[in-house]
């Protein structure tokens, strides 16, 4: 590819191809630095993070830093469809739209070669593991990242259910906080026939989800205690068991409600099993912030929706999905997600027959533009 073409439509075909899980995405992360070189940033800094990169494009007067975000990773997922350029890696596919994503923040990459910022910098950044919620924290941990810290950060996310190329915006809460709670109780296993011997943690892990069930009636504000698995022992009828596990999905539409979700559990696990005389170990998996917006920031990309005629919503709710982007909205201070419909008839993410619509690219590409326009001003090359 030399710097006067992108085809998005092959690129995003070949990057689907390419699918890797969270923190695997070493073929992928070469496939961007590949296609960014022509391009010409400033400096590019990659392996940030996992092996997230960084496409800098300086301008010539000072300004704010606009970083706009991408994510690399796909999804453990066998596609269905048929598909020409389905994924070469058995098991694991783009069910996300992240090639999309990556495709439309590649095409910034060509725009900025002809049209640089005028003033301030802007920052292409394409994270690894969005999907684990580890990506974001990650990169902004790295000290590669630290000399380039945002002053404003956005990102979209293709979303199926609405029409074809319609946005939607909310300012505060726009995608809900969530974690996998893990809860493990140790008991004493005994003969089936003397369980009286032993000590079974059955009990305790009954009350366990009966109160992960009907806790978030008993909280103020919105959330969702979902237990995902359940097990107690192992198949042996002769046995009385001693193990317990139960796992859990918190889900909030704060950080605060999900520490206090968080700090409720832990409290009733300790009280629960000293009564019990077991023993217990809680961990935590697959960590999501909210997602924030700046009210600013959301105001943004309602303009910049109003100047490239695309019809913007303005939800009445946050989104209970989560999205490893409420990391970068902290940072920046000035950030905003947003949502690009599908489709009303589209295959749910996540769903084997999901793929990203191509008609999206090049909508998503013109309101990024247009937005580090309203920020950091464009030239055109002579």
């Amino acid at each position: 590819m030399d710097n006067n073409t992108f085809n998005g439509l092959v690129v995003r075909h070949r990057l689907h191809q390419l699918a890797e899980l969270s923190n695997q995405e070493q073929l992928t992360s070469h496939l961007i630095k590949k296609i960014l070189t022509p391009f010409s940033p400033d400096r590019m800094i990659t392996d940030v993070g996992g092996y997230g990169i960084l496409a800098i494009y300086e301008g010539k007067n000072p300004g704010p830093t606009t970083l706009i975000r991408a994510e690399l990773d796909a999804l453990p997922i066998i596609e269905n469809d048929q598909l020409s350029y389905m994924s070469h890696h058995q098991g694991c596919a783009h069910k996300c739209g992240h090639d999309g994503h990556m495709t439309i923040v590649l095409s910034l990459a060509h725009a900025l070669e002809k049209q640089p910022p005028l003033r301030g910098r802007v920052i292409l950044a394409f994270q690894s593991a969005e999907e684990t919620g580890q990506g974001a924290a990650a990169m902004i941990a790295d000290p590669k990242f630290r000399p380039y810290k945002p002053d404003y950060a956005f990102a979209l996310h293709n979303y199926p259910g609405m029409p074809l190329g319609e946005v939607g915006i909310k300012d505060a809460t726009f995608n809900c906080a969530s974690k996998g709670m893990i809860i493990k109780l140790h008991g004493v296993t005994s003969h089936a026939a003397y369980p009286e011997h032993g000590n079974s943690p059955a009990l305790a892990m009954c009350e366990l989800i009966t109160l992960a069930t009907q806790l978030p009636s008993q909280l103020s504000e919105r959330c969702w205690c979902t237990v995902v698995h359940a097990k107690l022992g192992e198949v042996a009828f002769g046995t009385s068991p001693g193990e317990a596990v139960v796992m859990m999905t918190l889900r909030s539409e704060t950080n605060g409600t999900m520490e206090k979700l968080q700090s409720i559990l832990i409290q009733k696990v300790t009280t629960l099993t000293a009564s019990m005389n077991l023993t217990y170990e809680i961990c935590f998996e697959d960590e999501f912030r909210a997602t924030v917006n700046n009210r600013e920031a959301a105001g943004l990309i309602a303009e910049a929706c109003l100047a490239t005629q695309v019809t913007c919503h303005q939800l009445s709710e946050p989104m209970r999905w989560s999205e490893d982007f409420g990391r970068f909205t902290e940072v920046a201070g000035h950030g905003a997600l947003f949502v690009l419909g599908c489709g009303e008839n589209t295959p749910q993410l996540h769903h084997p027959d999901y793929d990203f619509p191509d008609e999206l690219l090049s909508i998503g590409s013109k309101l990024f533009f247009t937005l580090i326009n309203k920020i950091n001003g464009t030239e055109t090359k002579e």
